[in-house]
């Protein structure tokens, strides 16, 4: 007996089946494997200025609710689970107060203690050392203003381009992972705290841009309190994009706009 011949599938059909398996793929790999992050504050200078995209893997610390778009509440708890090692720049989700991901540098981690003293870090009692090097300069432009940079760092270069300056120092966390850290003068609130012990199942997370973060040093609203492992998505690896903010509807602007020498920079 003949086989009947298999229904014709339509154009329309198979489109939409070719881009259902697209999605499922996209999302697979966005949540178990690399997810894009833009940098939408200067709280990361002057590692990480606004406009910079890159690449976060999502198999470092385990998997959470927050490893899935949106955060639907498909993984109970946290499967797989590890905890960062100290110094990693690693996206988290924010106090469900601010309701975001942010981006910031792993200091403290479950029971140790932080304090900052005129704006050193004493890690567990004991000064993490900093120290000063060349100012940070950076161009003032679409995506940082002078009104971003503050009037007291305001300069201009050789070439009497305007930029902001900063100073800069080089910390070094216990084991030799190192850094560097901008200090805008010292600033009580920010410069002078209290010892914060961080609880089991949390990290202690800082700003590079010490004076303009809001981090684990302020509760939520101001900052973001200690972070639950679980809200920890993923680590920084590599950039891939970056932005000045001049870049305007003409197409050449978005080449002159670019930061070529940003992209495939490391953490």
């Amino acid at each position: 007996m003949a086989k009947s011949p298999k229904p014709v599938r339509s154009e329309t059909s198979e489109t939409f089946r070719f881009l259902l398996k697209l999605a499922l793929v996209v999302l697979i790999v966005r949540s178990f494997l690399f997810a894009p992050f833009s940098i939408p504050s200067e709280s990361m200078l002057p590692r990480l200025f606004i406009g910079d995209y890159l690449f976060v893997t999502k198999w470092n610390y385990g998997y959470s609710r927050w490893s899935l778009p949106w955060g639907v509440p498909l993984i109970p708890g946290r499967i797989m689970g590890r905890i960062p090692t100290r110094g990693d720049v690693v996206v988290f989700r924010a106090p469900e107060v601010l309701d975001h991901d942010v981006i910031k540098r792993v200091i403290g981690l479950p029971g140790e203690t932080i304090q900052m003293r005129a704006g050193q870090v004493i890690l567990n009692g004991v000064a993490v050392p900093k120290q000063r090097i060349a100012d940070f300069t950076l161009p003032l432009t679409g995506n940082f203003d002078a009104e971003r940079c503050g009037a007291t760092f305001q300069d201009v270069d050789a070439a009497g381009v305007p930029i902001c300056r900063y100073p800069r120092f080089r910390e070094t966390l216990p084991g030799g992972r190192s850094y560097e850290v901008l200090d805008q003068g010292q600033m009580a609130d920010r410069d002078d705290t209290g010892a914060y012990t961080v609880p089991a199942g949390h990290v202690f997370v800082m700003g590079d841009n010490r004076d303009d973060s809001g981090d684990s040093r302020f509760p939520a609203p101001q900052g973001m309190g200690y972070v639950p492992l679980e809200n920890v998505e993923g680590k920084a690896v590599v950039s891939f994009f970056s932005t000045n903010g001049n870049a305007s509807w003409a197409p050449w602007t978005w080449f002159s706009a670019a930061r070529w020498q940003r992209i495939g920079e490391g953490f």
